[in-house]
């Protein structure tokens, strides 16, 4: 009997080294795992501001700063800008809202989820969104007032190496909750891509 329970003990032993051997794989890929994610989730700069120019509804020109959230994939990028004054020629056959000079100015906040290439160092897409007020300036009153729009947002941002200089390409297609009395007939505008240079402050 005795060399029964012995033989029985021993495999017992031999399964438990097992299982403690599997676990310590496990825990020793799963920590391998995570560290190639962290690597690949920090960021190659930290913070940049520069201009961006738009084909939006909202602006043409905006100053864009974006930061990153600690040394996450997560940023904000915040844009203030605006386009120029343009003349609005009207609908025909109604020249009472024809020649109307119009400006408007823009606020912008998106959050960016951002995912690296790891073919191209430097080269990140992204993912996310955000919201746009605006504040229209015209001499019809039509025309003039506040606006608030929600919008989606996708792009590539790239960090060039050797130099300060960060450039990206986005896209914004907008949904306006609120707007002028004249604008409610365009309460969805795409496309709103976005070109941008920004100097990378660290």
């Amino acid at each position: 009997m005795a060399p029964f329970f012995k033989q029985k003990g021993s495999r017992r032993r031999a399964k438990n080294l097992k299982k403690q051997e599997m676990k310590k794989t496990l825990v020793s890929v799963s920590l391998f795992l995570l560290s190639i994610l962290t690597a690949h989730s920090q960021t190659t700069y930290h913070s940049a501001i520069g201009l961006r120019i738009g084909t939006g509804y909202d602006d043409l020109f905006s100053v864009s700063y974006k930061v990153f959230l600690s040394d996450g994939p997560g940023a904000l990028e915040l844009n203030l800008g605006v386009k120029p004054p343009y003349t609005y020629t009207g609908y025909p056959g109604n020249p009472s809202y024809s020649n109307s000079d119009i400006t408007m100015t823009s606020f912008s906040a998106s959050y960016q989820y951002h995912v690296p290439i790891t073919a191209l160092p430097g080269l990140q897409w992204f993912v996310g969104g955000g919201f746009s007020l605006t504040n229209t300036f015209s001499d019809i009153d039509g025309y003039s007032g506040v606006g608030f729009g929600l919008f989606p947002t996708g792009g590539a941002d790239y960090k060039f190496g050797k130099i300060p200089l960060d450039v990206s390409v986005d896209i914004r297609p907008t949904f306006r909750v609120a707007s002028p009395t004249y604008y409610d007939y365009d309460n969805f505008y795409f496309p709103d891509f976005g070109f941008s240079a920004r100097y990378t402050i660290n």
